[in-house]
């Protein structure tokens, strides 16, 4: 009797570990893509999420996610942007992928004219004025945005897209319906209840 007992205590721990936005998302580290040490940097306290696309068409059968998200961080800390680091928080490639960025506790940077402090920075790689979000790489942001409402206590009304703090066409028209369509937050909804 006890063993049946344990068996359906163990299933129950494993079906609700599956069902629960706060489940362990696998996120490769930034030794992964080879990531430089940043430079000084604005500490900040993350009260929203916004969404980006990376910008560049992305080719996953001619580059390899790591090396391209390498690309970004060294053009952007080179003399052509001068930012500490990745301006993200959190990338998505294609396969639905979930790579470390900036630390969370660093406010983002932007080549446009809003002020990013606050803002948790979850891109996604690719051109999506260009380009189709994969089923992967949109439930990949679905569940990391969920992740990230319940592990900094972010109210997931907050999310937003890029376009709408700035003039820019990003996140691009593909993963912007998803944002303005309300699909996005009810998933995103879905996975914290």
């Amino acid at each position: 009797m006890k063993q049946i007992i344990s068996f359906w205590s163990a299933f129950l721990l494993i079906f609700l570990s599956l069902n629960c936005a706060s489940t362990q998302l696998q996120i490769h580290s930034r030794a992964e893509w080879n990531a430089a040490e940043p430079k000084v940097y604005k500490s900040q306290v993350p009260v929203r999420i916004t969404i980006h696309h990376e910008g560049e068409i992305f080719n996953p059968n001619k580059e390899f996610a790591a090396q391209h998200i390498k690309k970004v961080q060294s053009w952007g800390m080179s003399e052509a942007r001068s930012w500490s680091d990745i301006p993200y928080h959190f990338i998505i490639d294609f396969d639905g992928n979930i790579y470390e960025g900036r630390n969370v506790f660093t406010a983002g940077e932007t080549a446009t004219e809003y002020d990013p402090e606050g803002h948790l920075l979850i891109t996604c790689l690719g051109n999506f004025e260009e380009q189709q979000v994969t089923e992967k790489q949109l439930n990949a942001l679905i569940d990391l945005t969920a992740y990230c409402c319940e592990k900094y206590q972010i109210s997931p009304s907050t999310i937003k897209a890029h376009k709408d703090f700035a003039k820019t066409l990003c996140p691009g028209n593909d993963l912007y319906h998803y944002l303005q369509s309300g699909y996005l937050l009810k998933e995103v909804e879905k996975r914290i209840k």
